[in-house]
C-alpha cells in the first residue's frame, strides 16, 4: 500500500472514490459533480486529499480541510471524509490513512484533527483506538434552507 498527497493529476482516480463515499452516505451518484467538487478543492488548495493505492489501484482517501481554533490561536485540520473501497476494507487501509493524516498534522505542527461522523458509523471504535476522544460538549449546526 502507498499513500500520497493528491494533486490535480489524480482527479480521475479520486472522483470515483468520492462518488462512492457519497453513495455510502445515501446521496445519489453524480460522478460529474463529484469530479467538479474535487477539482475545485485541488485547484483552490483548500483541502488536502490523501490517496491510498494498492498495486497502483486507488482504493481509499481521506480529505482534510484547514481550520483554526481562535481560543488556542492554532490551526487544525477537519478530517471531513474517509473512505475505503468495499473490496479493500479490513486490510488496514483506513488505519493507514488516519495515521497519515495524524503524521501530516504533526509535520505542520497543527493543534490536531477534528472529525464528525454519524452515530451509527462502526468506524467510531477505530477512531477511539487510534487516539481520538469523543467530545461530549454541545454542538449546534445551522442549516441554510
Amino acid at each position: 500500500m502507498t499513500i500520497i498527497q493528491a494533486n490535480s493529476s489524480h482527479l480521475n482516480q479520486i472522483a470515483p472514490l468520492f462518488d462512492a463515499y457519497r453513495i455510502f452516505y445515501k446521496q445519489n451518484s453524480n460522478i460529474d459533480a463529484a469530479k467538479q467538487f474535487i477539482k475545485q478543492r485541488l485547484e483552490k488548495q483548500d483541502s488536502i486529499i490523501l490517496l491510498a493505492f494498492v498495486d497502483h489501484e486507488p482504493v481509499g482517501f481521506t480529505q482534510l480541510f484547514y481550520s483554526f481554533s481562535s481560543v488556542s490561536m492554532q490551526p487544525l485540520f477537519i478530517l471531513n471524509d474517509l473512505y475505503v473501497s468495499k473490496d479493500f476494507r479490513k486490510q488496514g487501509i483506513g488505519v493507514a490513512l488516519l495515521n497519515s493524516a495524524k503524521a501530516l498534522c504533526k509535520t505542520y505542527n497543527y493543534k490536531g484533527l477534528a472529525l464528525q461522523t454519524e452515530t451509527t458509523n462502526p468506524a467510531q471504535k477505530l477512531y477511539e483506538h487510534l487516539g481520538w476522544t469523543l467530545d461530549k460538549d454541545l454542538h449546534y449546526f445551522w442549516t441554510n434552507q
